[in-house]
């Protein structure tokens, strides 16, 4: 999502940088408005599409798949969306640090 707002304001002539945060409404009546509900709700439906594909797929066991969001910005997709279950914005780093303490105990 960053990236992509990122794009819009460094490679667009006119268009200004824009906070990421969830526009009242999907129909921008306005400039940053309408960039904002296309970067953050498109991100959003993205999210919830793929889910709902990758559930599909996993057949009688997506049925109770968990879905965890994870990241700074997941604290905005979570409460706009009707497919998170967990938001851990830290679970990478967790895992990270967990894999760095188990490697750096056997290294010796």
């Amino acid at each position: 999502m960053g990236v992509a707002s990122d794009a819009l304001f460094r490679f667009t002539a006119q268009l200004r940088r824009i906070e990421l945060v969830a526009p009242r409404s999907s129909i921008g009546k306005n400039t940053v408005h309408a960039m904002q509900s296309g970067v953050v709700w498109g991100y959003i439906s993205l999210v919830e599409g793929m889910v709902a594909r990758i559930k599909r797929d996993m057949g009688e066991m997506g049925t109770n798949a968990k879905v965890i969001v994870t990241g700074g910005l997941s604290r905005l997709i979570a409460p706009n969306s009707t497919v998170v279950d967990i938001v851990d914005p830290n679970l990478t780093l967790d895992g990270l640090r967990i894999i760095y303490e188990l490697n750096k105990d056997s290294s010796k």
